[in-house]
């Protein structure tokens, strides 16, 4: 975009990531090979970017769904049934796998109803404008993911309110639903598992608030979903077990409660859902962009997607239970070290902020030569303060991959600090 002067000599309004703001991501773009990176090869959980292999901890595969034979072999079959691609938008016609895929979900996650539609930035553009109308209330959480800053920013400018609520606020949570104007919808929108942190909310508070005050609560568990579940005695780790999502995990109902979920981190596929009231449904076949307009997710990801829940249903327990352990040894050795991530629940997202001016670049290029891959948080994807490295575990690493990474973090434990969660940042914006 070019700024040009106001013929009053006011200057118009910067784009939000003015050159200034971009400048770190252009640096480590032409300075690391971790950024903008172009794999050649995959053997495992190992990558091969040029000549070079390394244990990839970016992927958030984490139940190594992409890397299961069955699953494999189950997209070739659908793929000769149904093509590579359905070319109807489903308000159109939607192949037999949409409503399969929809009744086993339901049927997972304990919901009223699902909806499944491409991807859940599409959900979030389509659905927040349409629950929130000319005349609603949106309150985000703070550390809300950016697609959901996206959702409602869209939805703002159709005539929504838009505000913001900290976490941990619940004397201001509670004024801004209470100033809510009567009779309009009300959502409270957040993260499930936090894409950085991956700390939960306390959503039984959340959800009591809400349903006080009539409001909806409308929660993003991109990252929880096929890794946390519902608690019960039998369960293979604190995990707890189907990978059900947060919901189910904390013993919630969903009574206003709409979840928003993706299979494209432990399901490996392109696809997202909604779990919502079958009317709320209805409605949104008729009010949802994706729905109406959008060309679907490719047959190989619907297949993915019922070759998953199969696997799932025999192994996921497992798979969860190996995930956790692995995800341990990473946090013990770290809590050894003296380091402390962000991640105070267990899960396998470890983000570690570097120290006040140590150069990202710098420590992306020694984890690079000790042959670890990783996910590089910059500055303006997240605040200032988060800029770091994150590991996402998965249950295709093994203990040599865990070896491997723990070595190469206690040559670096120097870089990385003691950090307390800001609470009035802008939004994350990876995912």
């Amino acid at each position: 975009m070019i700024v040009r002067p106001r013929t009053d000599g006011e200057a118009r309004p910067r784009p939000p990531h003015a050159p200034e703001r971009l400048a770190d991501l252009a640096r480590l773009r032409a300075v690391s090979p971790m950024y903008d990176a172009v794999i050649e090869e995959v053997d495992g959980r190992r990558i091969r970017i040029g000549d070079r292999w390394l244990v990839d901890f970016a992927s958030c595969n984490y139940l190594g769904f992409d890397l299961e034979p069955e699953i494999i072999e189950a997209v070739g079959v659908e793929v000769r049934r149904w093509g590579t691609h359905p070319g109807w938008s489903r308000l159109l016609g939607s192949p037999r796998l949409y409503p399969q895929i929809e009744e086993r979900l339901t049927d997972l996650l304990g919901a009223p109803d699902t909806l499944v539609l491409p991807t859940i930035t599409h959900i979030h553009l389509s659905v927040l404008p349409a629950l929130a109308g000319r005349d609603g209330t949106i309150l985000l959480h703070s550390r809300a993911h950016k697609t959901l800053y996206d959702g409602a920013r869209y939805a703002a400018g159709l005539g929504a309110t838009v505000r913001r609520f900290t976490p941990g606020d619940w004397d201001g949570l509670a004024g801004l639903l209470a100033g809510a104007p009567p009779g309009a919808p009300v959502l409270v929108c957040l993260d499930g598992v936090d894409s950085m942190t991956g700390n939960l909310p306390d959503l039984p508070r959340l959800a009591g608030l809400c349903r006080e005050r009539g409001a909806l609560l409308y929660v993003d568990d991109a990252h929880g979903f096929g890794v946390i579940g519902q608690r019960q005695p039998d369960e293979t780790s604190p995990y707890g077990a189907r990978g059900n999502s947060v919901v189910r995990h904390l013993g919630e109902s969903y009574d206003n409660i709409v979840l928003v979920g993706g299979f494209s981190k432990a399901y490996s596929s392109l696809l997202a859902f909604l779990a919502l009231p079958t009317a709320l449904k209805d409605e949104l076949k008729i009010t949802a962009a994706p729905y109406l307009y959008s060309g679907p997710s490719p047959v190989a990801s619907l297949a993915s997607v019922l070759a998953g829940f199969d696997v799932n249903d025999a192994r996921g327990d497992e798979l969860r239970g190996r995930l956790f352990r692995l995800t341990d040894r990473v946090l013990s050795h770290l809590r050894a070290l003296g380091v402390q991530t962000l991640n105070e629940t267990g899960t396998p997202i470890v983000e570690l902020p570097l120290a006040p001016g140590v150069d990202l670049a710098a420590v992306a290029d020694q984890l690079w030569r000790r042959g670890v891959y990783v996910t590089l948080a910059a500055y303006p994807l997240v605040p200032r303060e988060q800029v770091g490295v994150r590991l996402q575990l998965t249950a295709a690493h093994d203990d040599g991959h865990v070896d491997q990474a723990v070595a190469a973090l206690t040559e670096l434990a120097g870089v990385f600090r003691r950090h307390e969660v800001a609470t009035g940042e802008g939004p994350v914006a990876l995912r």
